[in-house]
């Protein structure tokens, strides 16, 4: 009985940090676009990141789909499929884009549940390098990434912390399909790998008031320590960056000069110790909101705050987002969504298998297998 407590306690909890990790890059994407000054009232926008990291979590949910029924399945393709869905609905090379997915079949195309949001359709922002790549693909599926180290490789590819340690190889596939830059592939490694340890690490958080700020900064330090190497360019030194970007914080939190240096452009890199920076500076869990709004203060605000409410979500939990915020954003609903199905998808599949018939008969439907 005590296991079975045990288990639901650490579910649960994962449950929670998923959730605030999903609506904590969206509230950064969101109140960084607005350089730390969301409307005070009505309904609050979500950015480019947020769209296409909804789509990064469906094609996750649906790689995994089809590896349970088929057996066989290269995700990093079902990504960029997901991509795919996202350029469609946004009216990039639509048509292309469907005699690749959908040629020679009636079936409706984008398909999928997510591709019914009306919010994800809708232009909000510009992601040059995705869009420059997915406009190249061809009727075969071939590509060319263009040669960026942009900020999306990273941002859109923070859902991939979810799925565990093959996560980080996984989000630098990703991030090559569109960004060929080595310092974008490696930044894109070592977020996801050090935010999958936001989501799983387990302080003894039961002992510790609910006010201190040791689960953030001690978990974002062990983090650190336990970063894979990214496989790819020379990064030989990208861990001893990254700890002088923590001892920063530690030692001259909030600085906005110092912000400045650290994270000085649109690129995965500034994302990356940027938002690290924010989050170290701002460990309270009360001083969420503040974090954002500090990160906004970056010359590309959007991008370091979405790393920083990422980071901060999935440490602390959805309980410690700010519910003014996370009310009013108008993909609330999508994003918890699509945590808790990733999340199902994960510990128990509720399509079944190819030979296991599954508990939820509209589950395919929703996530198709391809």
């Amino acid at each position: 009985m005590a296991d079975d407590k045990d288990q639901r306690r650490k579910s649960r909890r994962l449950e929670s940090r998923l959730r605030g990790m999903m609506l904590g890059l969206a509230l950064g994407d969101t109140v960084g676009t607005a350089r730390g000054r969301p409307p005070a009232n009505g309904p609050l926008r979500a950015g480019v990141s947020t769209q296409l990291a909804c789509f990064t979590a469906e094609g996750i949910i649906r790689a995994m789909v089809r590896m349970e029924h088929k057996g066989i399945c290269h995700p990093p393709s079902v990504v960029l499929h997901a991509y795919c869905r996202w350029a469609a609905l946004q009216g990039i090379e639509a048509e292309r884009m469907r005699r690749r997915w959908a040629s020679g079949t009636k079936a409706e195309w984008p398909d999928g549940w997510l591709a019914g949001v009306p919010v994800l359709a809708e232009r909000r922002g510009s992601a040059p390098a995705t869009v420059a790549a997915l406009s190249r693909i061809d009727e075969r599926g071939e590509w060319t990434a263009t040669r960026s180290r942009g900020c999306h490789a990273l941002t859109r590819a923070l859902p991939i912390s979810a799925i565990g340690k093959g996560g980080a190889a996984l989000a630098g596939e990703t991030a090559a399909f569109t960004h060929g830059d080595a310092a974008a592939h490696s930044a894109t490694v070592r977020a996801t790998a050090l935010l999958h340890h936001c989501l799983t690490d387990s302080p003894e958080e039961a002992h510790r008031p609910a006010t201190t700020d040791q689960p953030v900064r001690e978990t974002l330090r062990t983090g650190i320590a336990v970063l894979p190497p990214s496989g790819r360019g020379d990064a030989g030194d990208e861990y001893d960056h990254l700890m002088t970007v923590f001892r920063h914080a530690v030692d001259q939190p909030a600085d906005a000069g110092l912000l400045t240096r650290l994270a000085p452009d649109a690129t995965a890199p500034s994302a990356l110790y940027g938002g690290l920076y924010a989050a170290a500076s701002f460990p309270d869990r009360a001083g969420f909101g503040t974090a954002l709004q500090f990160a906004a203060g970056a010359p590309d605000g959007d991008s370091v705050a979405c790393v920083t409410g990422a980071l901060l979500g999935a440490v602390h939990g959805i309980e410690a987002l700010p519910v003014d915020l996370v009310s009013r954003h108008e993909l609330s609903w999508v994003l918890d969504t699509l945590a808790r199905d990733l999340l199902i998808q994960i510990l128990d599949s509720p399509s079944g298998s190819e030979y296991v018939k599954g508990w939820d008969p509209h589950w395919w439907s929703r996530y198709p297998g391809w």
